[in-house]
């Protein structure tokens, strides 16, 4: 939606907009008070619960704390640490002493988290365990500007390391002699003032320092919540890596709504922990939704028989209604009482492993294949699928459960501009757009095109009705050596629709005759399949390049290429001996593969293809 079909309601929604991120949280405080903010799991495993009022204790006692050791207005202060309640909590307590959220994956190699911190020029550093204290440790030399390093957990020092306790005493100390310190602080700050610095991943190099601003986390929690369909009524599950725009997106939305979170970010216990705190929606990455699907799709296959036959069934019918009700067409009433069939038989069975109460699933971070989109909707799983970068602070086009499309990202939120430039390219303007890349003034002129325009490096285009799809990265698309473009991404998003068994697949032919592709099975996948393939106690290695396999992928592939231009086809391809790691540098913490890193890796197999 752009700023000239805003409704009167949206525009006074966006005008009146909180000025920054800790003033946003304090209303919410105010608001909220006794109401459930979060929950999370202790060391027992038991799920604690805290109110808005006890958050707004803790987090203004860690504000006071920062500001004790010296933390100033729009000084950078890390967190490296996975998904959990203490992260949020120093997120809220970093903005609320006026300072700029670093973050870092957990899984960033030591002298990435050294570049981090010496590019950022961290003071302090909230480090989740000795894990990450280690790194720290290793190249203290080279951060002499960190001058305190918090503990989430792990072993302290009382000196250059403490626990998130001390740091809480420090504060109240603070607050006791003086009470609106933080206050004061939260004062000081304007919509200008950056709150975050997130550090991309990085396809390529040495990641990228993204300055985001107070006003540009407050315009999209506005944005998104002006569309009205998320309540404080909801409850939300949250796993997402809050080092990612997207899950700090999700965090900024609570603020504004005041819905609660339930926060694990333990990836194995996503399913469990579904089944625990049944939420009524989700944020996740399209890997999620791949790995549900292929789960719950190889179960099925390997226990065959009649149960099989009968979900098939049930799902044929399920996309065939799913189609007529996109399209506004009538489902006929032979087809209605099938789905009910279905409904009772197969598609009840499949929400409650999601909880049973999702209203909707939010896909980001990375294209959502429209098969898998599809299959989810046709079991009554909405799928919301929304686009945006680190560098519009992630939300600016989004579907809802009230206007949607799948195989689309949605229609532009509220305030958001997007046009599309002569060659494909997807360019937005908004108040969430970056405020440029840290000490990159080229990298930042190459992205901010003039006139507020950002440059997504997304080809993608808008139909009729104002939907937007993306087709592919613009640095991805690739010619063949007979001149022919390919879209690998569009055809990685098929195949993982087609098999279930498929983690990760690399299209590959840039100047190349024909085209080929790299191909990573889903570990647990392939166990499942191996057990009724008597195959059980090998190892992966066996298991993937056994003439079985070959076979069954080569099916797929083949069914892949029924879909597609003759120069599209996938001619050659090779299963990999293991899955593709963030540890080998090969994907990033999103999931994106790093196409060159995967190339180098497999550089003999590639050139083989083509020998």
């Amino acid at each position: 939606m752009t700023v000239a079909e805003m409704s009167d309601h949206q525009r006074l929604a966006l005008d009146n907009r909180s000025k920054t991120v800790a003033e946003m949280f304090k209303l919410r405080v105010e608001k909220s008070a006794q109401r459930e903010a979060f929950r999370f799991p202790d060391e027992n495993e038991n799920w604690q619960s805290v109110t808005w009022a006890e958050v707004g204790e803790r987090a203004d006692a860690l504000a006071a704390g920062l500001i004790s050791l010296g933390v100033g207005v729009e000084q950078c202060v890390a967190i490296i640490s996975g998904t959990r309640f203490e992260w949020v909590l120093a997120d809220l307590a970093i903005n609320s002493a006026g300072g700029t959220t670093t973050t870092v994956y957990p899984s960033t190699m030591t002298d990435d988290v050294s570049y981090i911190l010496t590019d950022s020029a961290s003071v302090v550093v909230f480090a989740e365990d000795d894990e990450q204290i280690a790194k720290l440790r290793e190249t203290r030399s080279e951060l002499p500007q960190v001058t305190k390093v918090i503990a989430f957990s792990g072993e302290t020092d009382g000196d250059w390391v403490i626990g998130l306790d001390e740091l809480e005493k420090l504060g109240a100390d603070l607050l006791a002699s003086s009470p609106s310190t933080v206050d004061d602080r939260i004062a000081e700050l304007t919509p200008d003032s950056i709150a975050t610095l997130i550090y991309t991943s990085g396809t390529t190099g040495r990641p990228k320092g993204v300055r985001l601003s107070n006003d540009g986390w407050c315009y999209v929690a506005r944005g998104v919540a002006s569309a009205g369909f998320i309540g404080d009524a909801d409850l939300q599950f949250l796993w997402l890596p809050l080092a990612h725009a997207f899950g700090k997106f999700l965090i900024v939305a609570q603020l504004e709504i005041g819905f609660a979170t339930a926060v694990d970010g333990r990836v194995p216990n996503i399913v469990d922990n579904l089944a625990i705190v049944k939420p009524t929606f989700m944020g996740a990455a399209p890997r999620i939704f791949e790995k549900a699907h292929g789960r719950v799709v190889s179960m099925v296959a390997e226990e065959g028989g009649p149960k099989e036959k009968i979900f098939h069934w049930a799902f044929g019918v399920g996309i065939k209604a799913s189609r007529l009700e996109r399209e506004g067409k009538t489902v006929p009433p032979l087809l209605a009482f099938q789905v009910k069939l279905a409904d009772k038989l197969v598609f009840e069975k499949v929400r409650e492993r999601f909880g049973g109460n999702i209203r909707f699933f939010v896909s980001g971070a990375a294209p959502l294949s429209l098969e898998i989109a599809e299959w989810f909707h046709a079991a009554g799983l909405l799928i919301l699928e929304g686009y945006g970068m680190t560098e519009t602070s992630a939300a600016s086009v989004v579907n809802t459960p009230f206007a949607f499309k799948l195989g689309s990202v949605g229609r532009p939120v509220a305030g958001t501009e997007l046009k599309i430039a002569e060659d494909g390219e997807i360019l937005l303007r908004s108040p969430g757009v970056m405020r440029g890349y840290h000490n990159l003034e080229e990298a930042t002129a190459e992205a901010l095109v003039g006139d507020g325009w950002m440059a997504t490096g997304d080809i993608g285009e808008v139909d009729a009705d104002g939907f937007v799809r993306i087709t592919d990265r613009k640095k991805d698309l690739f010619k063949t050596s007979g001149g022919k473009y390919v879209a690998p991404t569009h055809l990685e998003g098929l195949f993982k629709g087609i098999c279930p068994l498929v983690s990760q697949i690399m299209v590959h032919g840039a100047e190349r005759k024909f085209v080929s592709a790299l191909i990573s099975l889903d570990p647990d996948a392939v166990e499942l399949w191996a057990e009724s393939n008597g195959m059980a106690g090998k190892t992966y290695g066996e298991i993937v390049s056994s003439n079985e396999m070959n076979e069954l992928i080569s099916g797929h592939v083949k069914q892949l290429n029924s879909k597609l231009n003759p120069w599209e086809q996938i001619k050659k391809f090779h299963i990999l001996e293991r899955d593709l790691t963030i540890e080998d540098g090969e994907i990033t913490p999103s999931m994106k593969m790093k196409r060159k890193v995967i190339e180098e890796h497999n550089a003999d197999v590639l050139e083989g293809f083509y020998a």
